[in-house]
């Protein structure tokens, strides 16, 4: 089943509802500029992040010379990005290796379906690890729609990997990359092992393609930041730019702010008609997902070297905010059930609402305080 590319980009980039964020470049003395946004208030509960924001207005920025933010920009590139994305390729390559291993004989089933079902949620949660970085090659020409397309508002998924399936079942690495995102990546492995009590011949020959070409992919990425990590975040730029710290920061925002939006707000139909689903829903495991995306911010947004930066000008309090806003979301996560959608009305909405607190602070505080601006394309309405 071979997808014509341009309608298949088309309907990418439609089902997707991609964000494009278009971030300003700071001026050279780093001055603040906050979102003009009004806030929406929606009467959701207040916790202690959300009555400590400081107006923005009144927030003076903390001075980071330009060594301090390539020191600062170079961790972030060796430290946090570059692992993330190897990480991820290297689960796909753990999942390769189990279904060669599994699917010597059709069908498969039991405890061997089960093993790749485990490690597919495995390779997941280090790809919604990674989706953090909204920025260099891993959004290059739609890239990251073959790793995961989502949200798939119309089911492509679903009826794309049967039929390609079915097609050809004995479909090879090479031939899949050449088909559409809709049947490739982490979605199309997740229909393939949940979707099926057992796995037939052409079912584990997709499983075996799509792991092998999802690896190459992850691994092309992780090689171009290792490579080019100075120039995509501009640590060389430091002392006439503050171009990397507004991608960064800006990116962070952005994976809250679609996240929200996209995997809890409209698949469970929070303020509007519900539309599209859950990420893993077929696998029923959306806390994982979520639990996955918080856990990077957490990493990011509580990072010893930048609270490091935070506290230079006594502005602790915007390291304590973020903090608080993580666990209260976090330690609510915990409690709800595996399927999100299973969970009552009241907690669904509470999620949300701590989500909505976690883009204030960054908004709010943390941004101006580091004097970078928000990005133009703002998908949160806060």
């Amino acid at each position: 089943m071979k997808i014509n590319h341009a309608l298949a980009m088309a309907l990418s980039a439609l089902s997707a509802g991609l964000l494009i964020s278009c971030v300003k470049p700071a001026d050279e003395n780093k001055a603040s500029e906050v979102d003009s946004q009004k806030v929406a208030q929606n009467g959701a509960t207040t916790n202690a992040a959300d009555s400590s924001s400081v107006s923005a207005d009144k927030i003076v920025a903390v001075d980071i010379s330009p060594d301090t933010e390539k020191a600062y920009l170079t961790h972030v590139a060796n430290d946090i990005v570059i692992p993330a994305y190897a990480d991820a390729a290297k689960q796909s390559g753990l999942l390769y290796d189990l279904a060669q291993k599994h699917c010597q004989q059709a069908p498969l089933s039991g405890d061997e379906l089960q093993a790749l079902r485990d490690q597919w949620l495995v390779l997941a949660q280090a790809w919604a690890n990674a989706e953090m970085i909204n920025f260099g090659p891993a959004t290059a020409s739609m890239s990251n729609l073959y790793i995961n397309y989502y949200p798939d508002e119309r089911g492509l998924v679903h009826s794309g990997v049967a039929n390609l399936i079915a097609a050809n079942p004995t479909l090879t690495a090479e031939q899949l990359a050449n088909e559409s995102a809709i049947v490739q990546g982490v979605p199309g492995l997740e229909e393939a092992l949940y979707a099926n009590d057992s796995l037939d011949a052409g079912q584990c020959a997709y499983v075996i393609s799509a792991s092998s070409a999802l690896s190459t992919r992850l691994k092309n990425i992780e090689d171009n930041w290792q490579q080019n990590a100075t120039e995509l975040l501009a640590i060389d730029k430091t002392a006439e730019s503050d171009r990397g710290l507004n991608q960064w920061f800006n990116s962070l925002l952005s994976l809250v702010e679609t996240m929200k939006s996209n995997a809890i707000d409209q698949p469970l139909g929070l303020t509007g008609k519900a539309k599209g689903h859950l990420p893993a829903a077929t696998a029923g495991q959306s806390r994982d997902i979520i639990n996955a995306k918080l856990a990077t911010l957490n990493q990011a947004l509580t990072d010893p070297e930048l609270t490091a930066i935070l506290g230079s000008n006594n502005k602790n309090e915007v390291a304590d905010s973020l903090s608080t806003a993580l666990a209260d979301a976090t330690t609510l996560l915990a409690q709800m059930p595996e399927d999100l959608a299973t969970a009552d009305k009241a907690t669904q909405q509470e999620l949300h609402d701590h989500l909505t607190t976690i883009t204030r602070v960054i908004k709010r505080q943390l941004i101006p305080t580091l004097g970078l601006r928000v990005g133009f394309n703002s998908t949160d309405g806060d």
